[in-house]
């Protein structure tokens, strides 16, 4: 009994042993203190539309076509659009030229307008006070009717008004127009100016370009369609870069930060792509279910994404990868 005790814990401690380094998403450091993590691929997809109505007039990219940051995927009949943004420029020109006719003010022949004008009716005023005078005197003595002296006196405080009126144009002539006048004008050159924007806007969202560059997966439209404002025209998979989502458990936190070099392996190629850990998740999660036995599954872990350098464009949606992470190189100390 003696002796099978040892072998059995030896054998015990091979099964162990062996199933722990078969185990999924377990963190088995290296002899020489690398972390190793087993994750996915992470594909960034985009769903594109456009922020306008109208009929789709091109689309020159099929699916799986490869297209950079900036390419036009697709652009709608843009002639509506091209008419609302002349019909804003006129409206524009409009105002401005309202805005200048009332801060120029009045022109200089429109104030010699006014000015002849006090005068014909000064002396016209003036003719009818010497009118009058000589009626009223004339009545006095009994000479003339009074239905004249007061025909004459009514024709003079008329004259009179009318002077006082075109003194009062001639007044408004040199003033020019009013503060609140041009104030308003100013603000209708605003609105016109900002009509000319969103119709500016308008035209230019009636283009449908890459936000970056990928592959295209999906084409849910095709030329011809009339599609509405944010309907998905296009689905864009943007694979640079490349993320990787792994797990670190607890106790391996304070051998990975942000910023270290790692080693991203796949099943299909015997070199690995270089990469680096851009972020660590704040917040600690259950193992994932759909991939893990039940023991694994109430262990709490960190989510980490490794952005991987892949320029042949190697790495697929949802492949399995495994992630190397060698330590930090220590730093010398000062002497």
């Amino acid at each position: 009994m003696r002796k099978k005790l040892p072998l059995f814990l030896v054998l015990l401690a091979v099964l162990v042993v062996s199933v722990a380094y078969r185990w999924p998403w377990v963190e088995k450091p290296g002899l020489d203190g690398t972390l190793t993590l087993y994750g996915n691929v992470d594909i960034r997809k985009v769903d594109l539309g456009f922020r306008v109505a109208g009929r789709i007039a091109e689309m020159p990219f099929q699916e799986g076509a490869r297209v950079t940051s900036g390419d036009l995927l697709a652009h709608l009949d843009e002639i509506p659009y091209r008419i609302e943004l002349d019909l804003a420029l006129a409206q524009e020109a409009q105002a401005a030229a309202q805005l200048a006719k009332l801060e120029a003010g009045s022109r200089p022949q429109e104030i010699a307008q006014a000015e002849a004008l006090v005068r014909e009716r000064q002396v016209r005023a003036d003719n009818l006070d010497v009118e009058y005078g000589r009626l009223a005197a004339l009545l006095v003595e009994g000479a003339v009717a009074r239905q004249l002296a007061d025909d004459a006196r009514a024709n003079l405080a008329e004259a009179r008004a009318r002077l006082d009126t075109a003194r009062e144009g001639l007044k408004l002539a040199r003033e020019g127009f009013r503060g609140e006048d041009i104030a308003a004008a100013r603000a209708d050159l605003r609105a016109a100016q900002a009509r000319v924007a969103v119709a500016r806007t308008r035209l230019s969202d009636s283009e449908c370009r890459a936000p970056d560059g990928g592959v295209i997966l999906t084409r849910m439209e095709e030329p011809g369609a009339i599609v509405a404002a944010g309907q998905t025209v296009l689905t864009l998979a943007l694979d640079t870069p490349v993320w990787i989502r792994a797990y670190v458990e607890e106790p391996d936190l304070g051998r990975i930060r942000p910023g270290m070099k790692a080693q991203v392996f796949t099943d299909s190629r015997t070199e690995p792509f270089p990469g680096q850990v851009g972020y660590i998740s704040p917040e600690a999660e259950f193992t994932p279910k759909t991939v893990q036995t039940e023991e694994l599954r109430t262990k709490l872990v960190y989510q980490v994404r490794v952005i991987a350098n892949d320029p042949a464009h190697g790495l697929r949606q949802g492949m399995p990868v495994t992630v190397r992470i060698p330590p930090d190189e220590p730093t010398s100390r000062p002497q």
